[in-house]
């Protein structure tokens, strides 16, 4: 199977070391692998880390409706905004490695490289994006981290082991090693992205798959799309169906944590039907609205949308489509049954097995999403996962979509006379595309955000809200928005 595989001589020896490579077959293999082997129904994900003795960093348990993957430590549990750092000496705005920790990155990926030399490994191809452009990828992780593996076959299109085409070559490579997080990284989420005229190589130091297997692949592609004059828009798009079979799409843009992922949710509703507005919070009066018949969403993106040239048709509008074959999905608005009736029924009797994070998990029972895991007694973490492939989504939309309307997002606090806030936003503004283009390039992250390690206050994401995972220059993407926005007004 390695011989199917063109890598550089240094990666090559990495497997050709190894004491055991397994290249998965199936989804059910992976998932087999998550807990340590078939017939398993708990497994800790452990390793010995110098100086430390045995670190459980995780404990995976089979219930009736998947997996349920838990850390150990609460760090681990959502995405540290300050995780990346840059290793090659190409331009870059981002942190750099020598900046961070002092030293060369040779070295220690040279020690990264010697360390999965010398485990059991799961070697996993998969196409980045969207396999029709042919951007190739390869996971190489210790077996002991089937989860994560899993997690990203999921994310991005698996490509099994026996469907390999002859002189696979990879874009990107990702190197999962979480032992270096204890003895490199002070206990902290580190991704160090290292563009090689090779290949995108990705080492993630920790087992979180936000950072790495998820926005790390997006790095990769903001990467390709910056040397061939294209990005990858950081948005949730949805075509809205109305009574009257007009279709309308919308591509909602923003931060991580800026409502994105619940512009492909139906409105919630009361018992009696009735939508709430909203709620004063200082009088506690609440407003409704009826409304007997919505529209129909037709889900197209989740959070990364690919703006290939080779989709554009001419119609100044932009045309987009998937960059993910499953959506990451954040659940801890959903505190309780009845909140969400659809996500409810579809995690709860999946057609198949799905991936939860951070969600109370018991074998043998049914994993419920409003039972999230707590970082302190009383204290639910803020980050509950469930990994949607796209397959099992009703009413998803392959292919490309020309977008009618694009808007962008920020987490506002409440605004009152006693205590103003930048809450005063509002909640709609409508902005020319000058002004669109501006907006895009501070991308405030907001309030409460629930996605990432909490920061103070408003923040600005950085360009195209997709800034933490680029790996360049901001005038280079803040120039790809503006021709973008250009082209597609």
């Amino acid at each position: 199977m390695q011989n199917r595989f063109t890598l550089p001589p240094d990666i090559a020896a990495v497997l050709a070391a190894a004491p055991e490579t397994t290249v998965p077959t199936s989804r059910q293999e992976l998932l087999s692998l998550a807990l340590g082997g078939s017939g398993n129904e708990r497994f800790e994900v452990d390793f010995e880390v110098p100086g430390k003795g045995r670190v459980v960093e995780a404990d995976v348990v089979r219930s009736r409706n998947g997996v349920v993957v838990n850390y150990r430590d609460p760090v681990m549990r959502r995405r540290d905004p300050d995780s990346m750092v840059v290793a090659d000496d190409l331009p870059t705005e981002q942190t750099r490695f020598i900046e961070r920790f002092g030293y060369a990155f040779t070295p220690l990926r040279q020690q990264v490289l010697d360390w999965l030399a010398a485990q059991p490994l799961i070697v996993l191809p998969f196409w980045a994006g969207d396999r029709s452009f042919g951007y190739a990828g390869l996971l190489i992780a210790p077996r002991a981290a089937g989860f994560f593996a899993a997690a990203l076959a999921d994310l991005q299109d698996m490509i099994p082991g026996d469907q390999v085409p002859a002189g696979f070559t990879p874009n990107a490579v990702i190197f999962l090693a979480p032992t270096f997080r204890h003895t490199h990284c002070d206990g902290r989420q580190v991704v160090v992205h290292n563009r090689q005229e090779t290949g995108h190589e990705i080492f993630s130091l920790n087992l979180y798959p936000g950072p790495s297997a998820k926005k790390g692949i997006y790095g990769a592609l903001l990467n390709i799309g910056e040397r061939e004059g294209w990005l990858t828009a950081h948005g949730s798009t949805v075509q809205v169906v109305t009574p009257y079979d007009n279709t309308l799409t919308i591509m909602h843009e923003g931060a991580s944590g800026g409502g994105k992922s619940e512009m492909l949710e139906y409105v919630h509703r009361e018992p009696d039907g009735r939508i709430q507005l909203g709620e004063n919070v200082i009088t506690g009066e609440r407003r409704y609205i009826n409304l007997p018949q919505g529209c129909r969403l037709r889900p197209v993106t989740d959070d990364m949308a690919l703006c290939h040239p080779s989709l554009q048709n001419g119609s100044r509008k932009l045309v987009i489509r998937d960059a993910e074959s499953a959506w990451f999905v954040r659940v801890n608005h959903i505190e309780h049954y009845g909140t969400d009736h659809e996500l409810e029924r579809l995690t709860i009797a999946p057609p198949e097995p799905l991936i939860f994070l951070n969600i109370d998990g018991r074998p043998g029972a049914t994993t419920l999403i409003w039972e999230h895991a707590e970082d302190a007694p009383g204290k639910r973490c803020p980050n509950p996962r469930v990994i949607l492939p796209r397959r099992i989504i009703p009413d998803v939309v392959d292919g490309a979509v020309e977008v009618d309307v694009r808007s962008f997002g920020v987490r506002c606090p409440p605004c009152t006379a006693t205590s103003p806030t930048y809450g005063i936003l509002g909640l709609i503004q409508v902005l020319p595309p000058a002004l669109a283009w501006l907006w895009r390039l501070v991308a405030p992250r907001g309030h409460a955000n629930p996605s990432i390690i909490q920061t103070e206050g408003m923040a600005s994401e950085g360009v195209g809200s997709y800034w933490p995972f680029a790996t360049g220059r901001r005038v280079d993407q803040a120039n790809l928005l503006l021709r973008q926005i250009c082209a597609a007004p």
